[in-house]
């Protein structure tokens, strides 16, 4: 079943496939002070509209994107296109989509 989240102003939305069922709360300083908790997906399985700023942070491998009107994290891609993996900041969804999923914390980087 596909569900949608969106930023906080309403400007960009996304659609997933399916709803997240294994969440990561990150713990570096990055996802940290943003609140983000991330689910990943294939890019094939979001849907992304609206236009999003990005920040390329540490070795400039990943690309953060967030609305450039509210600021609210989005997702997240890879810098260099082809990448098979993206991460949606799953708090831009209704609680309800994240009923059955797994929150678990990574490390963050020493």
């Amino acid at each position: 079943m596909s569900v949608e989240g969106s930023c906080h102003c309403g400007a960009v939305h996304y659609r997933l496939e399916l709803a997240p069922t294994d969440v990561n709360d990150c713990q570096c300083d990055h996802c940290q002070k943003r609140g983000v908790l991330w689910s990943y997906y294939h890019p094939d399985q979001v849907v992304v509209t609206g236009n999003t700023s990005t920040y390329l942070w540490g070795e400039r491998r990943i690309a953060f994107h967030f609305c450039p009107n509210c600021g609210c994290s989005t997702h997240w891609s890879r810098a260099k296109p082809g990448s098979a993996r993206m991460g949606v900041n799953v708090r831009l969804l209704p609680r309800e989509a994240l009923a059955g999923a797994t929150i678990r914390q990574s490390p963050g980087p020493k």
